[in-house]
């Protein structure tokens, strides 16, 4: 049986990805409340106490969806005083076309941005172009072609005014429901990651990625291993250690439905005997998650 592509070239590999980053809280305490009410208007407020420097920042968020017609409209409000706001228009122009405009606004600095995109997705394909209306114009393109589990994407940038390609990466990949390994070409192909991902049994996955960057003045392989085990059907585990000796732990318990604790800690093993090294070397946070 087919797979569906996924929506971009970066998100080959993406539950390698997530295994290895996602539900680790480590930068400071973080809550979202997510509400929905009965007129399709969804309500999102989010925040988070950096622990390191003790600021706070949050954003409040009002999603208003008109399924009918596949409109979408976002606004959202920042504590930095950014103001968000995107409109997306799905399957109404052509079955498998979106539009999405996504602008920005920050009136005391007076910068602002836009981004129009165009989607178009099938079963075995996913392409995206992007225009930056006031960065360039910088267009960007990106597709994915998949086919019996076989995956290969790739990304490209033109700045108008230069006329010249100012970025491009590439991706290939292999994924099944057990396993998927892919290989990713960054940063115009001086960057090279490759990752795996491993669902041992319905309670157990697993799951490494090794970084090669060709410009690095200190040469080597950076790679990250990690692991996932569910303790039951509300509660599970994670841990991953790189080679730089950090380790980091997860834990996440759904308390109730619709309510999620999260609790993160990242240990560096290599400074273990010092004293003194406390938050530069060690983090420690929580998430809370609210849906209602």
């Amino acid at each position: 049986m087919s797979q569906a592509v996924p929506p971009s070239w970066k998100d080959l590999g993406k539950s390698s990805s997530d295994l290895l980053l996602k539900d680790y809280p480590i930068q400071g305490t973080s809550l979202e409340v997510k509400t929905l009410t009965p007129s399709n208007v969804a309500f999102k407020v989010a925040g988070i106490k950096d622990d390191k420097s003790g600021a706070i920042a949050g954003d409040i968020e009002g999603k208003y969806t008109d399924f009918k017609n596949g409109l979408t409209f976002t606004q959202a409000w920042t504590t930095s005083n950014l103001l968000r706001t995107q409109l997306e228009l799905e399957n109404q122009i052509a079955k498998g076309l979106k539009l999405d405009l996504a602008t920005t606004l920050n009136p005391a600095k007076s910068s602002k941005s836009a981004i129009l995109t165009a989607i178009y997705k099938q079963p075995s394909l996913h392409t995206r172009a992007t225009v930056d209306l006031f960065k360039g114009p910088t267009f960007t393109a990106d597709t994915v072609v998949g086919r019996d589990g076989f995956l290969v994407g790739a990304e490209a940038s033109y700045d108008v005014l230069s006329g010249a390609i100012t970025r491009y990466a590439g991706a290939v990949g292999f994924s099944a429901p057990e396993y998927a390994i892919t290989l990713h070409g960054l940063g115009n192909l001086s960057t090279f990651a490759a990752s795996y991902y491993h669902k041992v049994s319905k309670d157990v996955e697993a799951g490494a990625k090794a970084v090669y960057d060709t410009k690095s003045t200190t040469g080597g392989v950076s790679l990250e291993v990690g692991a996932k085990t569910y303790l039951d059907n509300a509660a599970f585990v994670k841990a991953k250690i790189n080679n730089a000796g950090v380790l980091a732990l997860g834990y996440t318990q759904a308390l109730r439905p619709g309510v999620k604790a999260s609790f993160g800690l990242a240990v560096d093993t290599t400074r273990l005997n010092e004293p003194a090294a406390g938050q530069a070397a060690h983090k420690v946070g929580a998430s809370f998650t609210f849906n209602a």
